[in-house]
């Protein structure tokens, strides 16, 4: 009801009307209350956060602080560049003929180039981070799966640590439980005659000891043993008591063959990320042991394009991207022995790799739409299980012993000098007599296609026909460009012959820049859409 002399209508109100509206609220909020306890607590809960008993609470509240900041500039980052980005385009599009030819941003990438590229280029920094560990390094420890252990050195990488100077090379045999007793002690005793040797076998089931363990298990379990620990141990140690101070050691390989694995084992603490996908470590991480013993992780090697195609669908992280799944999965199964793989994975005989496929990717029940048998999905399971550290498979050793081409004897009782190898023996045989193997009969006999090449210079990585294309490509354009210009400026004198000499310079700098940040941009682009289809097709074949 509106009075005459007033803007605003009264609030008043009957106390029937008041009563029933306060009655019809609480009816309604005892509905809710009943929703609530039917369904379950619809409020978000508060962060607890870290309990006063915690332990190391100080360390996990900085690193969270830590976190955020990162998280916080990294936002900040990604802002500056859309911005950047979104200015470039507004100047394109106001006045599209001008091209960006100012002497600002050729300042700017003169003193941040080397940074750029490192970025960009994932190999040649891999190759500059392996070539700072082996410089750091007084010894060096060669990890080498068990199951192919000639497939796994790499004689580029040996030959440069025997020109480093006084340095000891190590080979550790990783992984030594997926091959039989026998063999391993053939390859044992192939490989000491060279250079001093270590069977391990590392504990790949390690927990941070930062986070809370409620419970704890009597029995560990086998993922959990190590074996070899005590061996390499004792030969460091004496090694550092001969050599008088402190030494490093750094940890090289191939991917997967376990040399974080072997860090994290050491440390009893998994400090190094491990994973089953390949080329996982990116930079050196330096980890202290004891007061006397530092290690340093690596990244992998990088293996060369000259190889078989069977040594590079097992050491090369990139051979499932850059080979087709069939192929890759081909190459290897052409050099395992067929009996025991039809034992192995439980398939009828087949006459060729295609049928091996079919009918393994119909015994695990991956499918395509339609039901047709999903040949590349059968194709990366094998060559997943074969890189991999479940599958057991073995390679005999050469029948004649011979001195590899890049080692002489002065360098053979170099390596072995300052190293106590009768009790090194002594740990090796009390290893092997630990370790549970599989039987013959239970591997697969695979024959190994002898060293990998590998590439340490940063020249000698390839270049991807992508690459090679765009550079082409805009070397043509330039070229256009700078014709048309010298064209225009023909009439000019010495002056103007200087400053276009100037602007080709600069113009040459800004190729190369531009070149490198789309081959780079191109290839991170090609690897994502290619994981996000290989993730596609396995969630497919298993729906």
């Amino acid at each position: 009801m509106k009075r005459p002399k007033l803007k605003k209508a009264s609030k008043r109100m009957t106390c029937h009307k008041r009563y029933k509206i306060q009655k019809k609220v609480r009816e309604h909020h005892r509905k809710l209350r009943k929703e609530a306890k039917k369904w379950g607590r619809k409020k978000p809960r508060k962060d607890p956060g870290v309990p006063n008993s915690a332990p190391f609470k100080e360390d996990l509240l900085r690193e969270a602080e830590l976190r955020k900041q990162r998280l916080e500039e990294l936002k900040q980052q990604q802002k500056l560049d859309r911005q950047k980005e979104q200015e470039k385009k507004r100047k394109l599009e106001i006045n599209p003929g001008v091209e960006p030819s100012n002497m600002e941003p050729v300042k700017e990438e003169s003193g941040q180039c080397k940074t750029k590229l490192g970025k960009q280029n994932p190999k040649k920094l891999y190759c500059q981070e392996l070539k700072k560990v082996i410089e750091a390094s007084d010894v060096v420890l060669e990890v080498l799966d068990a199951r192919d252990p000639l497939g796994c050195r790499c004689p580029q990488v040996e030959e440069a640590i025997v020109q480093g100077g006084q340095k000891k090379l190590v080979l550790v045999l990783n992984k030594s439980d997926l091959v039989p007793k026998e063999n391993l002690e053939n390859w044992l005793n192939y490989l000491k005659k060279e250079l001093p040797t270590v069977v391990f076998r590392a504990s790949t089931n390690l927990k941070d000891k930062r986070k809370i363990i409620k419970m704890r298990r009597k029995t560990p379990l086998k993922s959990e043993v190590c074996i070899g620990k005590e061996g390499l141990w004792k030969l460091l140690g004496g090694f550092q008591e001969t050599y008088g101070k402190a030494i490093q050691v750094g940890v090289i390989g191939f991917p997967n063959v376990g040399k974080s694995s072997i860090i994290n084992s050491l440390k009893q603490e998994q400090i190094c990320n491990v994973g089953v996908s390949m080329g996982l470590t990116r930079n050196m991480q330096v980890v202290p042991l004891s007061k006397h013993i530092t290690i340093i992780d690596s990244p992998s090697f990088i293996v060369s394009p000259l190889n078989s195609p069977t040594a590079l669908a097992l050491r090369s992280p990139a051979s499932i991207e850059v080979l087709k799944p069939v192929e890759a999965a081909s190459a290897i199964l052409s050099q395992a022995d067929t009996r025991q793989v039809i034992l192995k994975f439980t398939v009828p005989d087949f006459k060729n790799s295609l049928e091996f496929f079919t009918l393994l990717a119909q015994r695990r029940g991956l499918h395509q739409k339609g039901g047709s048998p999903n040949v590349d999905g059968a194709a990366k399971l094998l060559w997943s299980e074969w890189t991999g550290g479940s599958l057991g498979y073995y390679c005999h050793p050469p029948t004649f012993w011979t001195l590899s081409p890049h080692f002489n004897e002065n360098t053979v009782t170099d390596m072995k000098w300052g190293f106590n190898l009768e009790e090194l023996e002594k740990n090796n045989a009390h290893s092997i007599q630990t370790i549970r193997g599989p039987r013959l009969a239970c591997s697969i006999l695979f024959q190994s296609s002898g060293l990998t090449n590998g590439i340490i210079e940063e020249r000698d990585i390839p270049e991807l026909p992508k690459q090679k294309e765009n550079k082409q490509e805009e070397g043509e354009d330039y070229e256009d460009i700078d014709s048309d210009q010298d064209s225009v400026d023909e009439d000019d004198g010495e002056k103007s012959l200087d400053m276009s000499s100037a602007n080709e310079t600069c113009d040459a700098l800004l190729d190369e820049s531009q070149a490198d940040e789309q081959c780079a941009q191109s290839y991170v682009l090609d690897g994502m859409s290619k994981e996000e289809d290989d993730a596609y097709d396995f969630s497919t074949d298993y729906v």
